[in-house]
């Protein structure tokens, strides 16, 4: 890979890993009701299992769900029953993280990890990434280095939506705010399914 494209791929996984998304505007949320240390796992959970997703569709994983529609459509729409439930559960958040929510904690490691399995817009970035950036003379080194681009600007990237979320906490720390703050959220959750499912 060139040096010209390898920044090229560096500026397609910046734009992607920072711009809204799932993943991001669930950050958003955990940052404000949980802070940003308790977040960190949710963090590192997008990033490695977003990684571990790419390196599988850069392996062949594409292939399988291009031979069979049927489970990629069976992903799609787990994926979108899933985020329509994290959206409520956000939606219907009513208390910042130590003000009364006991049963209420920031996703866990392994669960964001998973969600980038049914995430819409990590299969569409892992996908194009795969087809733009590899090159067919050597598709393992290309695989290794469009993971390494990832992993070198997603974790950064998401971890601003985060500390963004911890800066409004103040603000939001009224009730109706928090309440209304919540609801766009679970609301701009749901929403981002739109142009993955059209």
């Amino acid at each position: 890979m060139s040096l010209d494209a390898f920044l090229a791929l560096l500026v397609y996984a910046f734009v992607t890993s920072i711009t809204p998304g799932p993943n991001n505007l669930m950050l958003l949320a955990s940052g404000v009701n949980f802070g940003l240390v308790r977040s960190v796992p949710h963090m590192l959970g997008i990033s490695i299992g977003f990684l571990v997703l790419l390196l599988a569709v850069g392996l062949g994983l594409g292939a399988v769900l291009t031979a069979f529609p049927a489970l990629h459509t069976g992903l799609k729409i787990a994926g979108a029953v899933y985020l329509l439930y994290l959206a409520w559960k956000i939606a219907m958040s009513r208390s910042l993280s130590g003000k009364g929510e006991t049963d209420a904690r920031p996703m866990r490691f392994i669960d964001a990890a998973a969600f980038q399995w049914v995430n819409p817009k990590a299969w569409v970035m892992a996908i194009t990434a795969m087809a733009v950036y590899t090159n067919p003379e050597r598709p393992f080194l290309s695989v290794i280095l469009i993971g390494m681009a990832f992993t070198v600007v997603n974790l950064p990237s998401v971890s601003v939506w985060a500390g963004f979320g911890t800066a409004l906490r103040g603000f939001l720390s009224d009730p109706v705010r928090l309440k209304w703050f919540n609801i766009a959220m679970g609301a701009l959750l749901a929403a981002t399914l739109w142009p993955m499912l059209r």
